[in-house]
């Protein structure tokens, strides 16, 4: 199993989501809501399928998320007016007040996950999984994935 890129690539999920509980569990924000907060930081403002496609999840999976955020006050979900179908989202103060304490806690988790390479070894991981997801964009499995 050492030798197959699945076990491999769900096994450092793992780790990830474990090193990130350890940096940022006092936030209670999981890595899906804390890459939707950052997404909403960048968009400022940003309809659900939108902010799906930035993370690469799925709608359903996405609209949930941003339920729970919404229920914490950290984002607003409000009803577009030109389609009244959809929803646009933005970061709440208590939201961006959030996403800024938990900054740095986030980035720790993220350079523990790699922190077993060299600085050299890590750029060149980086840019290898930067090739495989661009190589890609049209293979999804989103709808596996839960918040």
């Amino acid at each position: 199993m050492s030798q197959r890129p699945g076990y491999l690539i769900r096994r450092l999920h793992q780790i990830h989501v474990a090193l990130f509980q350890d940096a940022c569990g006092a936030f209670e924000v999981t890595p899906l809501q804390y890459s939707l907060l950052s997404a909403l930081a960048v968009r400022e403002t940003a309809d659900q399928t939108t902010l799906a496609a930035d993370i690469a999840l799925d709608r359903t999976t996405t609209t949930g998320a941003l339920k729970r955020l919404a229920a914490r006050n950290l984002v607003e979900r409000a009803v577009n007016k030109d389609d009244r179908r959809a929803r646009l989202c933005r970061l709440t103060p208590a939201g961006a007040a959030l996403l800024v304490k938990i900054e740095d806690a986030a980035r720790r988790a993220h350079r523990a996950t790699l922190g077993d390479l060299s600085e050299k070894e890590q750029a060149l991981f980086i840019e290898m999984m930067q090739r495989i997801v661009a190589g890609n964009p049209s293979r999804d499995s989103s709808a596996a994935l839960f918040d």
